[in-house]
C-alpha cells in the first residue's frame, strides 16, 4: 500500500503506484477537473506523474502560486506551437517564465510585426481550443539530438549537445509539436485561456552579443480572466506614469547616445535631485552620521584585497596610467575603510557612522539599461556603520526605524522585508555568518517586522536585510539594504582598541535607504504620475498676470514667496490666461496663481491647485501659511 498524506493531515492509501489526477480524483470531481500538477515536497509536477512510494502531496491548481507559474510554463510552449505552425522556417529556442508573464525566442527570417502578433495569439486560442494532452516523454540523449537536427532545429539540437552524453532528455508533445523541457506542464491545453501578447524585442542567442540575434516575443497569462484585465489596465497605467516618457514631458533629464547610461539632468530635473539629496543629507546629519567623500577611481590592488576584483571585474570600468591599472568605483565601501583607519579607533569612537552621496559605476549591459532607473553611472546615499558584535543589533533595529520614516515622508508605507541568507560562494566562517544573520532577523522581531527568508541570496561578504517598497500600482521595489560584514573589515586591516586595551575588528554595516538616487527618483517620478508633493515640486508656485497692468505687483509677489523659500516662476507673456493657465497645468504644478485688478487691488492672488480645483481668491498671507503647511507635513 502507498500513503499520501495531504496538506490538511488526512491520509489516503492506494494498493499501488498512483498518479497526482488519479489522487485528486480520490478527492472529488471538481478537484480532478481544477487540478494543474502537484507539489510532492518542494518538487513540482505533471498531474501524470506516478508515485510509487509514500509521500507528501498538495494538488496544485490556478489559485495557487505554482499553478500560475504552470500556467505560464505552458502558455510560451503554446506560443511557439502557433508560432511554428505559422511560421515553420523558424526555428524555436528557448522560452522560460517571467515575472507577469513569459517569453519565447525565436530565429526567423524575417520580423515578426504588429499583425504577426495577432494572428500568433489567435492560432494559440484555437490551439488552447482543442485542448490537447500535453505529454512527457524521455529519450536518451543521443536520440533526442539526432530529432532535433532531424527537423532542422539547430538551437535545441545545440542545448542538447550540451547535455553529458550519459543523461536522458525530457520532452513535451501537444499535438503536432514537441519540445525539449524538463517540465512540468498542465495536462491539457484546454487550461490556457487567459493570455497576451505584449510585444516583440531583440535578444542575443544565450545572452552573448557574439550570438546571432533572436526575436523574442513576451506574453503575460493569467488565471482568470479578471487577472488578466486588472493586468493589463495596470500595464496601461504603468505607461501614463513611464517615467522616461514624464522626464521628457516635465523637461527634468535625457538619456543622449553618446553617454549611454548616464543622465543629462536638465534645471526643473536637477532641483527634484536636490530636494531629495538635501533631504537625505539632513537625515545623516540627524541621525549621528558624519559626510564623507572618496575618489572616484583606485588602484585595482584595493580591490582584489576586498575580494570585488574577482566577483565584479566585468562589471567595472577599468583604467590605466602609468602601468597600473585602475577601476571606476563600482561601490564605496572599501574607500569607507580607508577613511576609517586613518587615526587610532577607541571603543568609546563606535559605532562610527559615514555617509557619502557616492557615484558609482558599473558596466551594465546596453540591453538591460532602462531610463533612468537601470544606469552605468548613479549616486547612492550610501553609508556604512562600523561598530562591535554587541552593537549590531541596536544598529540595526535603529535603521529599519530611520528607513521606515524617510519611506513614509516620501508617500510609502508598504515596506517588504526580506533577509538574504549566506550564498554558497561566500568569504568568511560559518560562526561569523551564524552571528550575522541572526542579528539581523533579531532585529527585525524586535521591530515587530515580519520578514521572509531569501535563502543563498545574501551578498559574498556577509547577510542582509532588504527594504522593499511598494509603489501606487501595487509594483514591488527594492530600495533599501543593510548587510553585516565581518570580512571586509578583517581584509583591510580595520581595528579598534578595545575596552581591554587589545586590538579588535570592528564588526561593519553596510546600509543605504534611498539607494541609486537616479532610480529613487523615477520610482518617485513614476509613483506621483508626475504630480509631485509641493514639498518635492521643482516649481511649486507659477505665478501668472492676464494684462500687463499686473506685472510689477506680480514680481512683488514672486520676490516674497522666493524669500519665503519656495521655488516660483513667473508668466508675464502677453496671451491669454486660459492658455496660460493650461500650459502650467499640463506641468503638474501644485499652484497656479492668477493675478488681475481685482487681486492686485485687494493684495490678493487667485488660487487654482493641481487637478483644476479653484480655491478662489485669498489674501497672499493665507496662500503663504497654505502652501507652507503642505510643505512642512510634506503632502
Amino acid at each position: 500500500m502507498i500513503q499520501i498524506t495531504l496538506p490538511d493531515g488526512s491520509q489516503r492509501a492506494f494498493p499501488g503506484p498512483v498518479t497526482v489526477a488519479e489522487v485528486a480524483a480520490s478527492i472529488g470531481p471538481g478537484l480532478a477537473k481544477a487540478a494543474l500538477g502537484g507539489k510532492i515536497g518542494n518538487r513540482l509536477v505533471d498531474t501524470r506523474f506516478q508515485i510509487d512510494a509514500d509521500a507528501e502531496l498538495a494538488i496544485v491548481t490556478a489559485k495557487d502560486a505554482d499553478g500560475l507559474e504552470l500556467i505560464r510554463h505552458s502558455t510560451a510552449h503554446l506560443l511557439a506551437h502557433a508560432v511554428k505552425q505559422l511560421f515553420p522556417q523558424a526555428q524555436v529556442t528557448i522560452g522560460p517564465v517571467i515575472e507577469n508573464g513569459f517569453f519565447y525566442d525565436f530565429s526567423c527570417p524575417r520580423p515578426f510585426t504588429p499583425e504577426d502578433l495577432v494572428a500568433i495569439e489567435t492560432r494559440m486560442s484555437e490551439l488552447a481550443a482543442k485542448d490537447e494532452p500535453v505529454l512527457r516523454r524521455v529519450l536518451p540523449r543521443d536520440e533526442a539530438l539526432a530529432l532535433f537536427k532531424a527537423q532542422g532545429e539547430h538551437y535545441k539540437a545545440e542545448l542538447i549537445a550540451s547535455i553529458p552524453s550519459h543523461e536522458d532528455v525530457s520532452l513535451y508533445r501537444e499535438g503536432d509539436f514537441e519540445d525539449l523541457c524538463r517540465g512540468p506542464h498542465v495536462p491539457s491545453t484546454g487550461k490556457l485561456k487567459h493570455f497576451k501578447l505584449m510585444k516583440v524585442a531583440g535578444a542575443y542567442w544565450r545572452g552573448d552579443h557574439r550570438n546571432e540575434m533572436l526575436q523574442r516575443i513576451y506574453g503575460t497569462a493569467w488565471a482568470s480572466k479578471e487577472d488578466l484585465q486588472q493586468h493589463l489596465r495596470v500595464l496601461e497605467e504603468a505607461e501614463r506614469r513611464d517615467h522616461r516618457k514624464l522626464g521628457r514631458e516635465l523637461d527634468l533629464f535625457h538619456l543622449d547616445e553618446h553617454a549611454p547610461g548616464l543622465v543629462f539632468w536638465h534645471p526643473k530635473g536637477w532641483t527634484l535631485w536636490q530636494q531629495v539629496e538635501q533631504y537625505m543629507r539632513r537625515v545623516y546629519h540627524d541621525n549621528g552620521y558624519q559626510e564623507v567623500k572618496g575618489p572616484q577611481i583606485i588602484d585595482k590592488s584595493l580591490w582584489e584585497k576586498t575580494g570585488h576584483w574577482d566577483k565584479y571585474r566585468e562589471h567595472m570600468f577599468i583604467t590605466e596610467s602609468e602601468k597600473r591599472d585602475y577601476a571606476l568605483k563600482p561601490m564605496n565601501c572599501p574607500g569607507h575603510i580607508l577613511i576609517y583607519k586613518q587615526g587610532i579607533k577607541s571603543y568609546r569612537d563606535l559605532p562610527l557612522r559615514y555617509g557619502e552621496f557616492g557615484q558609482c559605476h558599473r558596466n551594465e549591459p546596453s540591453g538591460g539599461l532602462h531610463g533612468i532607473m537601470r544606469v552605468r553611472g548613479f549616486t547612492q546615499d550610501d553609508g556604512h556603520i562600523f561598530c562591535t558584535e554587541s552593537q549590531i543589533l541596536s544598529e540595526c533595529l535603529a535603521f529599519t526605524a530611520l528607513l521606515q520614516k524617510v519611506y513614509r515622508d516620501f508617500g510609502f508605507v508598504d515596506v517588504i522585508y526580506k533577509i538574504a541568507t549566506r550564498p554558497a560562494a561566500r568569504i568568511g566562517s560559518d560562526d561569523s555568518w551564524d552571528k550575522a544573520e541572526d542579528a539581523l532577523m533579531q532585529s527585525l522581531r524586535a521591530a515587530d517586522c515580519a520578514f521572509e527568508i531569501a535563502p543563498g541570496e545574501g551578498a559574498f561578504y556577509g547577510p542582509k536585510i532588504e527594504y522593499t517598497l511598494k509603489d501606487a500600482l501595487g509594483r514591488q521595489w527594492q530600495c533599501g539594504t543593510i548587510q553585516v560584514d565581518f570580512s571586509m573589515p578583517e581584509r583591510l586591516g580595520a581595528e579598534y582598541v578595545g575596552e581591554d586595551g587589545a586590538r579588535h575588528r570592528p564588526v561593519m554595516l553596510h546600509r543605504a535607504i534611498v539607494g541609486s538616487l537616479e532610480r529613487f527618483i523615477g520610482i518617485l517620478i513614476e509613483q506621483y504620475a508626475g504630480a509631485l508633493p509641493v514639498w518635492l515640486a521643482p516649481v511649486q508656485v507659477a505665478l501668472l498676470n492676464i494684462t500687463d497692468a499686473q506685472a510689477g505687483y506680480c514680481g512683488e509677489i514672486a520676490k516674497a514667496m522666493q524669500d519665503q523659500g519656495l521655488r516660483v516662476v513667473t508668466d508675464l507673456r502677453n496671451e491669454k490666461i486660459t492658455f496660460k493657465i493650461r500650459e502650467h497645468a499640463l506641468q503638474k504644478l501644485p499652484y497656479i496663481l492668477v493675478v488681475g485688478d481685482k487681486e492686485k487691488a485687494a493684495a490678493a492672488v487667485a488660487v487654482r491647485a493641481r487637478g483644476n480645483k479653484d480655491l478662489g481668491v485669498m489674501p497672499l498671507e493665507d496662500f503663504s501659511r497654505l502652501i507652507a503647511a503642505d510643505v512642512s507635513s510634506k503632502v
